[in-house]
Order: structure tokens, then sequence, then C-alpha cells
């Protein structure tokens, strides 16, 4: 063999440790499909802002128990009802796509009925019909965290219930975990309006969507659509447990 194959040999070996590497380093990036948040980045109490920031929003203070597993469950299954629908698309890198949100309580929150709609019809799309399976999909995908949410909902405040009934028979309860503990149930409540009034908006912008794009490009797959918005909105109209406002705070959302 020439010697100068030699040469060629160690360098192609080279470059493929090289890609290899390169490959492993983006694989331990990514952390599986692109949109998704990293495995690494994911932990136990990554959604518990959600209570700081609900009652922080309306001037209360924050508890400092730790999450029970039923507790860390309803944010958890918060979050994605609560996240503006559409808002990672396909081709937005993992990096950075998990945002904390202000609640509704926050004065300088403005809702945007006509911001998802919007951003359905601007962004590309091969057909109409594919912003139509979108809307549906995204309609869909709420009806499907709908029972979850408020199956967590329905435990969280039963267990808040006898909590507060609890602490007239604890002895020596401090002042301090007294706190704590009103602080805790007025976290949890608050969790559950913010849900709450997110549905009513995510019904207001997926009704205005659907009359834009019934009259930009009409198609038989608006009936569907219409039929799963309303759908939701009787759900979210009776849903199973109503938590009761802790300030008397409320967002009426007209769709």
């Amino acid at each position: 063999m020439p010697e100068t194959c030699f040469p060629i040999r160690i360098a192609t070996a080279a470059t493929l440790a090289g890609i290899t590497l390169v490959s492993l380093a983006l694989g331990g990036c990514s952390g599986g499909d692109f949109g998704r948040t990293r495995q690494d980045f994911l932990n136990d109490d990554m959604h518990r802002w959600m209570g700081t920031e609900a009652t922080g929003s309306v001037g209360l203070r924050a508890s400092q128990f730790q999450l029970t597993d039923n507790e860390r469950r309803l944010r958890d299954l918060a979050y994605p009802l609560v996240e503006p629908p559409h808002s990672r698309p396909a081709w937005k890198s993992v990096f950075g796509d998990y945002q904390p949100l202000a609640s509704p309580w926050r004065q300088q929150v403005v809702f945007d009925r006509t911001a998802y709609g919007r951003s359905l019809i601007d962004e590309p799309h091969r057909s109409d019909s594919s912003r139509y399976a979108q809307l549906i999909e995204d309609v869909r995908d709420d009806l499907t965290r709908f029972e979850p949410f408020f199956a967590a909902a329905i435990k969280v405040l039963d267990l808040d219930s006898k909590r507060n009934a609890a602490m007239a028979h604890v002895s020596e309860l401090s002042p301090r975990e007294r706190a704590d503990a009103v602080a805790r149930m007025q976290e949890n409540t608050l969790i559950v309006q913010w849900v709450q009034q997110c549905l009513e908006q995510r019904i207001s912008s997926y009704r205005w969507a659907l009359e834009r794009l019934v009259i930009m490009a009409p198609d038989s797959m608006a009936a569907e659509a219409d039929r799963l918005i309303n759908e939701l909105a009787a759900q979210t109209a009776h849903p199973p447990v109503a938590a009761q406002p802790v300030i008397g705070h409320a967002v009426s959302v007209r769709g």
C-alpha cells in the first residue's frame, strides 16, 4: 500500500471523530425534538414561580412552604393553559423557549384577542386548510388539558379546605406557620382563577381567528373548528370547580 494512504486514513479517522463529537454535543444541547424544552432544563419545581407571581401581582406574600405533590401537579398542568396558544412555533430554537408569564392581575398586561389570529394568518402555511387544522389542533389541545387540570384543582382546593379547618386544632401554631399556610391556599386559589381567566381569553382569541379565516378563506373545516370552540366555551362556563376570588379582582373577557 502506498505510504501516502496512511495520512489520508488518519485524517479521515480524525474527521469522523470530530463529526461524532459535534453530533454528541448537538444532541446534548437539544435534549430531544426541536421546539421542546431541554430535559436538563426541567426540574420538579420549574413552575413554582406561578404561585409567587399570582400572589405578588395582587400584593400578597408568597408561601415559604415546599410544594406538595398535588400542588406541583396543579402548577405543571396550569402552565400550558396560561401560556399563549401557538406561542412556540416549530421552527423556534429550544434555547430560551421557556419564559415565566405575567399574571392577568398585572395592570400593565393588556389582553389582545387578535394576537393569536394574526399570528395564525401571518405565518407561512402550505394551504388555507393548514390554518384551520392548526386552529382545530390548538382548541383540541385545550380540551384535552381541561379535565386533568380541573381534576388536580378539585383535589388541591379540597385539601386546602381541610388544611384551613385543621389550623384551629394545631397546637402552638406560630404566626409564621399560619401566614405560610394562608399564603399557600391563596396561591392555589389564584392559580385556578388564572387558568379560568386564560381559558376565557383563549376562547375569545379562537373565535376572532375563526371569524377572520371564514372571511379570508371559507372552508368546510370551519364547522369543526366552531364546534370545538363552543365545546371548550361550554366547559369553561361550567368548570368542575370554581375558585372564589381571593381579593375580589376578576378579569372579564367577552368573546
